[in-house]
């Protein structure tokens, strides 16, 4: 996946605005060992760390990297991969805030190396998107693609049941003590464009695969599909599902 770090922090800031309810659940003590997994741009990194944690940054995207070290002198970013990072020391915390779902190769390895970086009895924290996130969305991308005779493209995320993600995490050494499911419908205040510019941020490698000529008419088709459920007299929403959940390492 191909981020741009300038635009995911001023038009889709509510990512990390809606993770401080899980700091919140995390709750990091002074002196704790946190690894934030998907830390983006670093803005939930530094909250974690105001606490007095310490904290590591891990996230896939040098151009997040890059950003979240220039915005946050002091703290520890790394660029790194969940399927097989490692940690030289275990780690008290992984936190993880609308990553997870992005890890959609492999989510048992990711399971797997969270373990590993962390102590025994250590806790990891995390929401990412569940079953039915951007169900209306998805719809309207997927059947655009069909009006214009493209292949349906494969999407880049997982978005699993509680029940799904609970066995996941049961089989990987986890003992889950909370695990929430609900819908968190998200005003796209900063998205003009709608439905379009969702795609363009959130799935952009998909266009790269679709004729130049076409892209534009294709995303007005996309917002034209998606409209009926997703545009209010107030602006555009994203139909967001989400899976938050606390486990604690074996």
């Amino acid at each position: 996946m191909r981020w741009n770090a300038r635009a995911y922090d001023s038009s889709f800031g509510y990512v990390s605005a809606h993770g401080a309810p899980l700091v919140e659940l995390l709750d990091p003590q002074p002196g704790e060992r946190v690894l934030d997994l998907g830390c983006g741009t670093g803005v939930l990194t530094a909250d974690i760390a105001s606490r007095g944690a310490s904290v590591l940054g891990i996230d896939g995207s040098q151009a997040m990297i890059e950003t979240a070290i220039a915005q946050h002198p002091g703290l520890d970013f790394t660029v790194g991969d969940g399927y097989d990072f490692t940690v030289a020391q275990p780690y008290d915390a992984v936190f993880s805030n609308a990553a997870l779902h992005w890890m959609s190769r492999d989510p048992e390895a990711v399971i797997a190396c969270v373990r590993m970086a962390l102590r025994p009895g250590g806790r990891f924290v995390a929401e990412l998107g569940g079953a039915g996130n951007c169900a209306a969305l998805t719809s309207a991308l997927l059947t655009a693609w069909r009006e214009y005779g493209l292949a349906e493209p494969e999407l880049p995320w997982y978005f699993p049941t509680p029940a799904q993600y609970a066995l996941r995490l049961e089989k990987g050494g986890f003992v889950v003590r909370l695990l929430e499911y609900f819908d968190r419908p998200t005003p796209l205040d900063e998205c003009p464009n709608g439905a379009a510019d969702w795609v363009r941020m959130f799935a952009g490698a998909l266009l790269d695969r679709v004729p130049p000529a076409t892209v534009e008419p294709l995303l007005r088709r996309v917002n034209e599909l998606a409209a009926p459920a997703l545009r209010r007299e107030s602006g555009w929403m994203a139909d967001y599902v989400r899976l938050r959940f606390a486990a604690v390492r074996h």
